[in-house]
């Protein structure tokens, strides 16, 4: 399921100005330097779709996407950046919040974790949070390339170990790679079932 046709929409700072709830939305959010913009280049199949910077926190506003006139794909300010002040990241954390708990159109969000690294408690805390107001989300490795296959296997085992502490059963975890492209196919896959499900209702 190639992606044909992806178009910037708008950026903005209020949820309320966000488009129109009338086609089924995806969110995409982690923590800063997590690979997000390389990501959503790769699944769109674009290099410059959404900005890509060496320096962290550099996505600081709701991004909207139309992806082939059918759905949204929305690039989120990250989380826990720790080189801003205390009020910035509870600006950042305001938005989010008010922009996961409004939209009536998304049907789920993608939360990233880079695979090299343990399950950090700021991601977990995101998880259960989003657990806890029903907002569906599927979590998604990135950076897979920079592992062995025997590395990325013991790191997904531990997270599922993790999650299965606190979490009646762990959530879906899709493995992905900017480089590889592994986990395009999953990830697509997942969006075009919704959408198919979002279109029947």
């Amino acid at each position: 399921m190639p992606v044909k046709q992806a178009q910037f929409v708008i950026s903005n700072s209020d949820p309320a100005k966000c488009p129109a709830p009338d086609r089924p939305e995806y969110a995409f959010i982690g923590r800063s330097n997590v690979g997000k913009s390389s990501l959503i280049n790769m699944l769109t199949s674009r290099t410059s779709l959404a900005k890509i910077s060496g320096k962290p926190g550099k996505t600081q506003l709701i991004n909207h996407f139309l992806i082939d006139n059918e759905w949204y794909l929305v690039d989120l300010p990250g989380y826990g950046y720790a080189q801003v002040s205390k009020t910035e990241r509870d600006k950042f954390a305001a938005l989010i919040n008010g922009y996961l708990t409004t939209r009536s159109n998304l049907l789920c969000t993608f939360v990233l974790v880079d695979s090299r690294i343990a399950p950090q408690k700021i991601d977990l805390d995101f998880m259960t949070n989003l657990g806890e107001q029903g907002i569906p989300f599927v979590i998604v490795m990135t950076k897979s390339e920079k592992l062995s296959a025997t590395k990325l296997q013991a790191t997904l085992e531990q997270y599922r170990a993790t999650l299965l502490e606190t979490w009646e059963e762990a959530p879906q975890i899709i493995v992905t790679s900017a480089i590889t492209a592994a986990g395009r196919e999953e990830v697509l896959a997942l969006i075009h079932s919704l959408n198919k499900e979002f279109r029947s209702n």
